[in-house]
């Protein structure tokens, strides 16, 4: 009888690592298709992104010491999260869901940052349709920020999850994936950064 219980038991941690392990892959492949959507956005913006058709350029319009704010505050999330995975691994609930909270307030404070860089460059009437310039920039960077705020959602629900069911293998996995995301998030961050803002303003 006792055999058969550990036998049991074995048989259905063996299970459920396979599907965390199935779930973990998939979510590999879906970010590999979005390499490839940032990749075709990248390379509009690398055949459009000198056409003013007699408008601003990026080093009339970008303000570098915001956008270095910006880029800290997402890299200090990535940093936060990653604190949050070694609580995970200890099975600290508390401590993880401490490091969510900064991780989630470091991102929206983020979003916010490029909401209202939108909102003064459309004020001035710089939107995206004024250039193919602006039309790539607003499309690149806007696609970047509602990703992050998609995860900002998913960490939200996540935070609501642990503090409800604690660290069960399903949460887990959760953690694990959104880990990934965020530090791809943060990845093409530090490329649009490099290769819209800084080569923007030279």
């Amino acid at each position: 009888m006792a055999d058969n219980i550990v036998s049991n038991y074995a048989a259905h941690a063996e299970e459920h690592h396979d599907v965390a392990a199935t779930k973990v892959f998939g979510f590999w492949i879906y970010i590999m298709s979005d390499c490839l959507l940032f990749a075709s956005l990248f390379a509009t913006y690398a055949v459009v992104g000198r056409n003013y058709a007699g408008g601003p350029t990026g080093a009339m319009l970008f303000h570098l010491p915001g956008v270095l704010i910006e880029t800290f505050c997402l890299l200090a999330s990535s940093f936060t999260y990653g604190l949050a995975m070694l609580a995970l691994s200890r099975g600290s609930r508390n401590w993880v869901l401490g490091w969510l909270a900064v991780t989630f307030l470091l991102g929206a404070s983020f979003v916010g940052q490029e909401v209202n860089e939108f909102y003064h460059l459309i004020l001035e009437g710089h939107g995206p349709g004024q250039s193919a310039f602006l039309s790539a920039f607003f499309t690149l960077v806007s696609t970047h920020g509602i990703h992050v705020t998609l995860g900002l959602i998913w960490m939200a629900v996540m935070v609501a999850q642990v503090a409800r069911k604690g660290l069960n293998p399903t949460n887990n996995t959760r953690l694990m994936n959104l880990s990934l995301f965020w530090h791809f998030l943060d990845i093409v961050w530090i490329c649009v950064f490099t290769f819209v803002y800084l080569m923007g303003v030279m």
